[in-house]
């Protein structure tokens, strides 16, 4: 009865209003060509870093290798190319969310995203929201989220990029992407294929990475019509298909294959006025696996899962200062595999998000989410968070926020070992920023503290590995982000810079969480002058423990690396109508041997070339 009673009083809310004023022409390019519009209207006290088109094509094709050197992301690469995993401010996997256009996409099986599956090729922006995120976003959101954007634009406008290359071991790629459009219409349409031998030396041994070929091929679709001046319809759909051999450790060869199939759709109808919006969103995600242990074998276990979301979102302007988004989601999953049977979850939750911009230098907002879940009782979260302009070049921000993560299919049915007695892990997070901004530079820095309740672990019990909640975290650090720009002439320089210091221990033992680096660095320069451009990118990771008694000896620690990569591109022909440039990048410029993960050594120096045309 109290669940019925909490959606009834939100829907009431959401029904009143007034939908028929004209939209001003801010909050339309917002509402029209976002799609995760709480992004960027509910968030005054959050530190968000968004990467555009100029800093997507300078760094590799996959999300890891993207924002392993222009992020304080820490990742954990299984060999190049293989399954790779972020740790944001010292938490795991699990615990950060990846939203694919306002809709979160880690898997319901092990509550993960694999960031080499992920192709930069075919989004407008990727944005990197730092902290908890649990009442916009839902499960996992507690280090911090990824977004991956598509954004329409209603103008008139047709441009085609095609992008072909070649590089070390064999790596062939290419992709196309064209978007088109008018007044009342929207197209864009990608493809992005790479295919890689992958067989890169271990420096420092006669041998090489064995069995780690791989290909993929992304395809994206995104229209959106005006069916009248204040009525939107949009389709947004996203296919990963990928096929690569798993390669082994140094000591360990490995003959193991892995195919994935990821489909996503998002269908979404806008009404837009001045004063009151509403949206609806239907999404349906496939995750599909199977694993072959051999690459000759036909017997191979598998996991899929069909997701269903039905979303409708209601936004209210009560004055210039004053929005208030309410939602209420409704979720389906189910799941069918090798080593988990058949297993379905259904999920309600009903979120209110308040943005007030009481004086024109302070604004604030507080957020609410409840859910409801078939499963287990899922907590009440909450976020606050606040913005105070000191001053035009300088301001604070200020957010706390309660955040969980609810145990995964994998958690919950894996056979055998599977615990239906656990519940959802819970987090409380405060973070503190600083932005300066002086014109040429920019400057952000961050403080958090985060701790976390009944993380489930995986431990051996009578000789089965089970899950169980028996642990609690603590992180906290601090994060530097530096950005500047400055043009003389025909000579324009760009530099971004991060470092972050965490600190990611047990509760109880008070040791380090295994692969989370105390020390994390990177910086970038980009020069052009006229028709030529060249870049230089340095990341730096420190030492991290791989085992749990913090003992620094190669048995039970990695030590610090740092790489370089140096591009250079020439634009053949610079016209307004078409563009055309040829690009060289070499990665691991000083050729160091290095592993993120124990035996797992990364790519000796490499190169790539790239040709690009664009009309």
């Amino acid at each position: 009865m109290k669940q019925i009673f909490f959606l009834f009083l939100l829907l009431s809310v959401c029904v009143s209003g007034n939908a028929q004023t004209p939209i001003d022409s801010i909050q339309k390019l917002d509402e029209v060509v976002l799609s995760d519009v709480k992004l960027k209207q509910y968030a005054p006290g959050y530190k968000i870093e968004v990467l555009k088109d100029s800093v997507l094509k300078t760094n590799g094709r996959s999300l890891t290798s993207l924002l392993a050197f222009n992020s304080n992301i820490y990742f954990k690469e299984n060999g190049y190319g293989m399954v790779s995993s972020p740790s944001f401010r010292g938490t795991n996997a699990s615990q950060t969310a990846v939203i694919w256009n306002g809709i979160p996409i880690n898997s319901q099986l092990n509550g993960q995203a694999d960031f080499n599956t992920i192709s930069t090729s075919n989004y407008s922006d990727i944005a990197i929201r730092s902290g908890g995120g649990s009442v916009q976003y839902g499960s996992g959101a507690i280090g911090g989220s990824i977004h991956l954007n598509n954004n329409l634009q209603f103008t008139s406008h047709f441009d085609t990029n095609v992008r072909v290359g070649y590089g070390s071991y064999d790596t062939k790629n290419g992709s196309i992407s064209s978007s088109y459009g008018g007044d009342r219409w929207s197209v864009i349409l990608g493809i992005a294929y790479v295919d890689s031998e992958n067989d890169y030396p271990y420096l420092g041994t006669s041998k090489k990475n064995v069995n780690g070929a791989y290909n993929n091929v992304d395809v994206n679709l995104n229209l959106g019509y005006f069916v009248t001046d204040n009525d939107v319809i949009k389709l947004y759909h996203q296919s990963f298909v990928g096929d690569r051999n798993l390669s082994g450790t140094i000591s360990t060869p490995s003959q193991s294959h892995y195919k994935d199939r990821n489909h996503r759709s998002l269908l979404e109808w806008s009404h837009l006025a001045k004063n009151f919006n509403y949206q609806v969103k239907v999404a349906h995600l496939q995750e599909n696996f199977k694993y072959f242990g051999t690459q000759t074998t036909e017997n191979y276990s598998y996991g899929k899962v069909n997701t269903l979301i039905v979303k409708p979102t209601f936004n209210f302007r009560f004055t210039e200062s004053i929005q208030l988004k309410t939602s209420v989601d409704y979720t389906k999953y189910t799941a069918e595999g090798t080593s988990f049977g058949s297993p379905s979850r259904s999920n309600v939750s009903a979120t209110a998000l308040l943005n007030h911009r009481l004086t024109k230098a302070f604004s604030y907002g507080v957020n609410l989410r409840k859910d409801f879940t078939s499963s287990f009782e899922s907590p009440l979260v909450i976020s606050v968070d606040t913005e105070y302009e000191v001053s035009k070049h300088y301001s604070i921000q200020l957010n706390g926020s309660r955040n969980y993560r609810v145990p995964t299919f994998n958690d919950l049915y894996w056979q055998p070992g599977g615990n239906l007695d656990l519940i959802p892990e819970s987090s409380y997070q405060i973070d503190l920023g600083q932005k300066a901004d002086f014109g040429f530079v920019q400057l952000k820095l961050n403080a958090y503290y985060i701790t976390t309740e009944d993380l489930i672990v995986w431990t051996p019990n009578k000789g089965v590995w089970t899950p169980r909640n028996i642990a609690a975290s603590e992180s906290y650090g601090a994060e530097v982000e530096l950005q500047s720009e400055y043009q003389f002439n025909s000579h324009y320089f760009k530099l971004n810079g991060h470092y972050s210091y965490t600190v990611s221990e047990n509760s109880t033992t008070k040791k380090q969480l295994m692969y989370v680096p105390f020390h994390k660095a990177n910086v970038s320069l980009a020069y052009s002058f006229k028709k030529m451009s060249m870049f230089f990118q340095y990341a730096f990771n420190g030492d991290v423990f791989t085992t749990e008694d913090n003992i620094k000896d190669r048995f039970s620690s990695l030590p610090s690396y740092d790489v370089s990569n140096i591009g250079l591109e020439y634009r053949i022909l610079e016209k307004p109508q078409q563009q055309l440039s040829i690009a060289a990048k070499v990665n691991n410029l000083f050729d160091k041997a290095y592993q993120n993960v124990a035996f797992r050594p990364m790519p000796n120096r490499n190169f790539n070339i790239q040709i690009h045309y664009k009309f």
